[in-house]
């Protein structure tokens, strides 16, 4: 038993939490990383094309407001330039858990989920952002002038990107699931009908507004993520998981 490698043997719960403790420092710190290359570059600019999209004023109503929104817009930011590496201390941390042929499955994850996401945000900003925000902008007509807190709106418009590119990495997480035999194309092909009410349900969720347009705008393309994640799962065969014991 000496002999087997670190991540073949079993682990304590204490050697399972210190593992955490080391993968969590090592991702904060890339996290922090990125903050700080995003505050110096990028959190301006990420801050005047949001305030374009918005196409009405913003205004900053308490003294720190601006500053606040400047250091969350790094954070944000740099998190997001540190995904690849979060989302590789999230496989190191699982993988001892994998059996051998799966661990080579689980690293092409760390690239597939990440331009999933920015797909998705992509998606989010150039149609969905525009739709929601010039939604809302022009609710009540012209006789209330719409002057939004900055804070909130970079909250709101943030918070809301997010979630759409979570949505996104629905057919890449279908495709290893599959891939690992947990669950199979033909399952997930008799789950369409649910699949459809769980699209428009996680849209009424996600989308800030309550106007079935916008909601439709973000339900299609989530059960088409659906759809999509099916096929990946027939692509990917069927994956058989190893029994213990």
């Amino acid at each position: 038993m000496g002999s087997e490698p670190p991540q073949d043997r079993e682990m304590t719960i204490l050697e399972h939490l210190e593992e955490l403790r080391k993968r969590l420092i090592v991702a904060s710190l890339w996290t922090l990383i990125g903050m700080a290359i995003a505050a110096v570059f990028l959190a301006q600019p990420v801050i005047d094309l949001l305030g374009r999209v918005a196409g009405v004023n913003l205004v900053a109503i308490r003294p720190t407001e601006k500053f606040s929104v400047y250091m969350k817009v790094a954070l944000v930011t740099g998190a997001a330039l540190a995904m690849p590496a979060i989302v590789y201390e999230a496989i190191r941390f699982v993988l001892p858990a994998l059996h051998p042929q799966e661990r080579k499955y689980i690293f092409f994850a760390v690239p597939s989920i990440t331009i999933a996401f920015l797909l998705g945000l992509t998606f989010g900003f150039l149609i969905v952002v525009p739709a929601a925000v010039n939604f809302l902008a022009a609710f009540g007509g012209t006789s209330v002038a719409a002057m939004w807190s900055l804070e909130e709106y970079v909250e709101f418009v943030s918070t809301f990107l997010f979630w759409v590119g979570v949505t996104f990495e629905t057919p890449i997480v279908m495709f290893f699931l599959a891939r690992l035999g947990i669950v199979s194309a033909d399952q997930m092909s008799r789950l369409r009908k649910f699949a459809i009410v769980g699209a428009f349900l996680a849209a009424a969720i996600i989308t800030p507004t309550p106007d079935p347009f916008n909601q439709t705008i973000v339900a299609i393309p989530i059960y088409l993520l659906y759809e999509l994640g099916v096929l990946l799962a027939r692509l990917a065969g069927p994956g058989t998981r190893p029994k213990v014991g």
